[in-house]
C-alpha cells in the first residue's frame, strides 16, 4: 500500500490553478502505515508432537504452548494425508508445502538401488560437501539438502526478495535442520556426537562458534532432571509400561545427567541423555535468541527467517511413549522456553511484526505393552520375520538368494531384477503376498505399481501410500500394519532399543499441531481439515512470493482480512466565467 502511495504522488501532472487544486490529503492512519509484510518469520517444529497433545496439557501451559493457543489461530483438525511420517519427511512438507511424492524425502533413509546400500535422506556423495564442527569439533561425513527435489520456502524467499533474507536454522537432528533450511542458508545447525555441526553449502557463524565455546552441551553434567509439576498434577503412572529408557536412566525421576554408571565426565551415553532432557530444548532456544541479536533478524529491508525443530520431545517419545510423565513434563518445559523465546522477538522484532508456524513433523503411537495392557490389539510386526516367509515362499520358483536387498520401514526393496522378474511371473508374486499377509500384525501388502501417479482411490491408507511413493526410491512393495502394531526391524530374538515408533498411516502418526501466531493472523479455533503441508503457502502469501511446487493450500480463513482503502472526501470547486 506504501508502495502504491509512493507511485500515485510520483507521477507527473499539469500544475493546476489555485482555484483548481484539492485541499490537503489527510495523512494515513496508523493502520495504513504498518508494514506490508512481515519482518520475520518463524518456523517451530517439536519433533513428535502429537495433535492430542494440546488438548491434553494445554492447562498447565504458562508460556510460549499456552500463547500460541491464546493468542493464535488453533487448527484442531491437522493431519499428513500420507504413510511416511518420519522426521526428514514431515520436515520437507512442512518447508516445501509439498507432499513426499513431490519433495522426494521419502523416509528417513532408503535403498540406494544403485549404490546397494541404505543412505540417508541428507547423505551427499559429493567429494567437495563435508560437514564442518563448531569449537574445534572434526565431525565426519557430509550433508546437505541435495536430495529435496523442490525448494524451500526460505529458499524461494530469499530468491524473490533479491537476496535480502536470512535463513538460520537449527536443531539436533541434520535431516530437520537441513530440510527446514534448504539447499543453502546463512546458517543451518545440528548437534552431533557432542558438537554443534554445520556443512559446506551453508557456512560457520561467528555467533554459534562462540556459543558453542562458552556454552558447550558436556556443560550441562552432573545436571538433574526433576518432575517441573506436583505429583498429582502428572496423568499416568510412575513407570510406562513397555518403556525402553537411555543408558544410564532407570522408568522413574528424577533422571540424572551423568552418563553411565560411575564414568564421571560426558560420554556418548551422557549425550543420549542430554538430547532426552529439556536442557536441550534450552540449548536450541538460546542459539535461536543469539541468532536474532548477532544477525539482527527481522531488523532489516527484507523478510528474515528463523527455524527451530526441538528434536528432544521425539527421542522421549521412542523411549517412553506418549503416556508417560516424561512426556508430559518436557513440553512443560518447553512451554517455558517457548514463552522466553517469544518475549524476546517482542523485544528485538517487535510485537506483531514477526508471525510464527508450529507444528510437528508426526505422532506417534503408543508403546504395544501398554496398548495390550488395555485389552486392545496390538503388538510388533517383525520385519525380520517379513523377510524369512518371503524367502521361504520363492524357494519353490528357484530364485537367487537372497531375493530380498532391504525392508526399511514399510518398503520392501527387492535385489537386482527380481521385482522385474516378479512382475512377469504371477504364480510367484502371489505366494509372496500371501507369505506376507500370514505374518503377525500385518492388515495389507500394496504394490509400486498401485500406487504411481496419484491414483484416485476411496481407500485413504492406500491414497496415503501413493502420496509418498517416490520413483526410484520407495521400495517395491509396502506393508501396512494393523493398528497399533509397531513395525520393528529388531534381529529376531533380540530385546528392542526402543519402546515404540511411528511411521504409518493412522491418526496416532498423522495428526499433529498447526498454530500460527502474529503478523496477519487471525486468532481463533479452526476446524476444517488441512495438513502441515499448508504453512508454506500461507507463509508465501503472507510474504508476497510465489511457491515452486505445491500441494499444501493457502490457510486464507486464518488470515485477516485487509480493510478496503477509502479515498478521503474532495471539494470540487468552480469558477465564475
Amino acid at each position: 500500500m506504501a508502495a502504491a502511495f509512493f507511485l500515485a504522488g510520483s507521477i507527473s501532472f499539469v500544475p493546476r490553478t489555485a482555484a483548481q487544486a484539492p485541499p490537503p490529503r489527510a495523512a494515513a492512519p496508523k493502520a495504513l502505515q504498518a508494514p506490508a509484510k512481515p519482518k520475520l518469520v518463524v518456523l517451530l517444529v517439536v519433533d513428535q508432537m502429537r495433535g492430542d497433545y494440546v488438548d491434553k496439557f494445554r492447562g498447565q501451559w504458562t508460556g510460549g504452548l499456552k500463547r500460541l493457543v491464546e493468542e493464535g489461530a488453533w487448527f484442531r483438525d491437522a493431519a499428513y494425508p500420507y504413510a511416511a511420517t518420519e522426521t526428514c519427511v514431515g520436515h520437507a512438507t512442512i518447508s516445501t508445502g509439498a507432499f513426499p511424492s513431490t519433495h522426494g524425502m521419502v523416509a528417513n533413509a532408503w535403498w540406494d538401488r544403485k549404490e546397494q546400500k541404505m543412505v540417508t535422506c541428507t547423505a551427499d556423495p559429493d567429494p567437495n560437501a563435508k560437514n564442518i564442527g563448531y569449537a574445534g569439533a572434526t565431525p565426519k561425513g557430509a550433508d546437505t539438502a541435495w536430495r529435496m527435489a523442490v525448494p524451500s520456502f526460505a529458499e524461494e524467499l530469499k530468491f524473490q526478495t533479491n537476496g535480502a533474507t536470512r535463513i538460520v536454522t537449527f536443531s539436533l537432528k541434520a535431516r530437520a535442520a537441513i530440510t527446514m533450511a534448504g539447499h543453502k542458508a546463512d546458517a543451518a545447525t545440528w548437534f552431533d556426537g557432542g558438537a554443534w555441526v554445520t556443512s559446506s553449502p551453508y557456512g560457520m557463524q561467528p555467533f554459534i562458534e562462540e556459543q558453542a565455546k562458552s556454552h558447550p552441551a558436556k556443560a550441562d553434567f552432573g545436571k538433574t532432571w526433576s518432575l517441573s509439576l506436583p505429583e498429582s498434577a502428572y496423568w499416568y503412572g510412575e513407570k510406562a509400561l513397555g518403556a525402553v529408557p537411555p543408558d544410564g536412566w532407570d522408568l522413574t525421576f528424577p533422571h540424572p545427567l551423568r552418563g553411565k554408571t560411575g564414568v564421571g565426565e560426558p560420554d556418548s551415553a551422557y549425550y543420549e541423555q542430554w538430547a532426552s532432557s529439556p536442557y536441550a530444548d534450552t540449548a536450541l532456544t538460546e542459539l535461536a535468541e543469539k541468532a536474532v541479536d548477532a544477525l539482527k533478524l527481522g531488523n532489516s529491508n527484507g523478510t528474515d527467517f528463523l527455524a527451530v525443530s526441538y528434536s528432544s520431545v521425539d527421542y522421549v517419545g521412542h523411549e517412553f511413549g506418549p503416556r508417560s510423565r516424561e512426556i508430559q513434563d518436557i513440553l512443560v518445559r518447553l512451554d517455558k522456553d517457548l514463552g522466553n523465546l517469544f518475549a524476546h522477538f517482542d523485544k528485538k522484532v517487535g510485537h506483531g511484526n514477526y508471525v510464527v508456524a508450529l507444528s510437528a513433523d508426526h505422532g506417534v503411537v503408543p508403546i504395544p505393552e501398554g496398548m495390550q495392557n488395555t485389552g486392545a490389539d496390538a503388538g510388533v510386526l517383525h520385519l525380520p520375520e517379513v523377510q524369512e516367509r518371503i524367502e521361504k515362499a520363492l524357494e519353490p520358483f528357484n530364485y537367487a538368494k537372497p531375493a530380498v536387498a532391504r525392508i526399511s520401514g514399510s518398503d520392501v526393496y527387492f535385489a537386482t531384477g527380481v521385482y522385474e522378474k516378479l512382475a512377469a511371473d504371477s504364480n510367484a508374486l502371489n505366494a509372496v503376498l500371501d507369505a506376507i499377509r500370514t505374518v503377525p500384525g500385518v492388515a495389507a501388502v500394496y504394490r509400486a505399481e498401485e500406487l504411481r501417479d496419484r491414483p484416485a482411490t476411496q481407500s485413504p491408507t492406500h491414497r496415503a501410500f501413493a502420496y509418498s511413493y517416490f520413483p526410484g526410491r520407495s521400495g517395491d512393495l509396502f506393508i501396512l500394519p494393523k493398528p497399533y502394531w509397531l513395525l520393528d526391524g529388531t534381529p529376531l530374538g533380540k530385546p528392542r532399543s526402543y519402546g515404540t515408533g511411528h511411521g504409518v498411516p493412522y491418526n496416532y502418526d498423522q495428526h499433529v499441531p498447526v498454530l500460527l501466531m502474529g503478523f496477519g493472523i487471525q486468532p481463533g479455533q479452526y476446524f476444517q481439515a488441512i495438513t502441515p503441508a499448508d504453512i508454506a503457502p500461507t507463509f508465501a502469501a503472507l510474504c508476497g512470493i510465489t511457491l515452486s511446487s505445491r500441494d499444501g493450500h493457502v490457510l486464507s480463513e486464518a488470515l485477516k482480512k485487509s480493510e478496503p482503502r477509502r479515498s478521503p472526501p474532495q471539494t470540487v470547486r468552480t469558477t465564475k466565467p
